[in-house]
């Protein structure tokens, strides 16, 4: 063999062998380094192996127990948001424990009807937003300040929202916590809204955030579906659309432009269909003089066993005429564990599963976690909590449940080990930081 001949064979077989670890070595690189100096053709690269769906099981043949409305049984404690349940508040063969007393919040003064929509509004004074990779929550959060003339940056944000930058999820009520402790303002979570409740917000001065499914458009379709925050900032009952200041697409049809100030547009129709893929949950954000209006507005659902007892019925009427949707059979689970009902959230989480949910789903919620774990389905928690977690160790949620399950199995070394974890990941995140303070040093 000639010496040109060897040297094309040892330049092939260089090219080859770093076409093969190239997507390896991407892969061991946090995303955000990724997404911040690389081009798209080679983040493409980047890409984990994942399943297309979370793990699927085997639902119980007869679903129709789950949707028969019965009497609600009182939650434990109040929420804002599907509960983070502890150790210590769980029932076993000893013994309950006893319930925290919840923090009643104030009776609404009037119906939510007595106060009219008009045909269309349009919020002034938002400054539009791009978030940096990975910063949804704390870029949305910082565009809804804007509307009251503050100047929060999302790096502001995000150091209490999400301390790692790795980290996958904000959660409402972080974003209501947020605002409770570094602004004067006001801010409220609620789940089951509607769009009379949206559009009574907007047209009183409320600027409003949803919490939604996407499946992002064009070039960003093969990422597959994600949990996203969304700004509204207008609505037309003529047109019957909404806008929206999106930090992750702009302003404008052309994902990634800005062309006006207007917002992107999306119908009614499309905003309920992503939107009940998250129970339908929204933020509100006012001043403290608004206090009554924002109660007499969202009615009854400012009390929480009324609003969750709505979100169940719904869930039910919803399922019977879509018995195929997962989304639909997941709201009802965590309508079923916010309720206290934890067997039936359970089985309907299993139906969700067995249908097919997106393999990101316990990225953002954690029904499921809970639910198994009040049902002593200590497996099924290891199982969704490995698969979510591997490749992506970026959610304290799931070291937190799979380190209660773990304990609940025996293996208290492994147990704290995951609280440690998820302490270590978001310190912030109180339920771990409890349980491992009962560890001691």
């Amino acid at each position: 063999m000639s010496k040109r001949s060897i040297v094309i064979t040892m330049l092939v077989v260089a090219a080859s062998l770093l076409v093969w670890l190239m997507p390896v070595a991407l892969r061991a690189i946090p995303s955000r380094y990724v997404a911040a100096y690389l081009p798209e053709p080679i983040q493409t690269l980047s890409v984990r192996e994942h399943a297309d769906v979370l793990p699927t099981t085997v639902a119980s043949a007869d679903t129709d127990d789950l949707l028969v409305a019965r009497p609600v049984i009182a939650s434990p404690e109040s929420t804002l948001s599907p509960p983070i349940v502890t150790r210590q508040e769980r029932s076993d063969d000893r013994g309950a424990s006893a319930p925290a007393t919840p923090t009643p919040l104030p009776s609404p003064t009037s119906s939510p009807t007595a106060i009219p929509i008009p045909p269309s509004q349009r919020l002034e004074g938002f400054n539009h937003i791009f978030q940096t990779w990975n910063n949804c929550g704390p870029a949305t959060l910082a565009m809804a300040l804007t509307y009251f003339g503050l100047g929060h940056s999302q790096e502001q944000t995000a150091k209490l929202l999400k301390p790692d930058p790795e980290d996958r999820n904000v959660s409402p009520y972080e974003i209501v916590d947020y605002v409770h402790s570094e602004t004067d303002l006001a801010a409220i979570s609620r789940t089951n809204g509607d769009l009379d409740t949206l559009r009574r917000l907007i047209a009183n001065d409320v600027p409003v955030i949803v919490e939604l499914g996407i499946d992002p458009p064009g070039e960003y379709r093969w990422m597959g579906w994600y949990g996203h925050y969304l700004l509204v900032v207008a609505y037309d009952d003529q047109t019957e659309q909404v806008w929206v200041y999106d930090s992750w697409f702009g302003t404008s049809e052309v994902p990634g432009e800005n062309a006006d100030d207007e917002g992107r547009m999306i119908s009614y129709r499309e905003l309920d269909r992503y939107w009940r893929q998250f129970n339908r949950n929204y933020i509100a954000f006012y001043q403290p003089r608004q206090e009554t209006l924002v109660q007499q507005i969202i009615g009854p659902a400012m009390d929480d066993e009324n609003m969750w007892r709505a979100s169940l019925e719904r869930a039910q009427t919803e399922l019977a005429a879509e018995p195929d949707n997962p989304f639909l059979w997941f709201n009802l689970g965590t309508n079923y564990n916010a309720v206290g009902d934890h067997e039936r959230a359970a089985s309907a989480f299993d139906q969700a599963r067995s249908i097919g949910l997106p393999w990101r789903m316990l990225w953002y919620q954690f029904g499921p976690y809970e639910a198994y774990y009040e049902v002593g389905r200590y497996e099924d928690i290891l199982l969704l909590a490995d698969t979510t977690l591997k490749d992506r160790p970026y959610f304290e949620e799931s070291y937190y449940y799979k380190g209660l399950a773990l304990q609940a199995l025996g293996d208290h070394n492994e147990a704290e080990r995951m609280f440690r974890r998820a302490v270590r990941f978001n310190p912030n995140f109180t339920p771990a930081v409890d349980e491992l303070a009962a560890f001691g040093d």
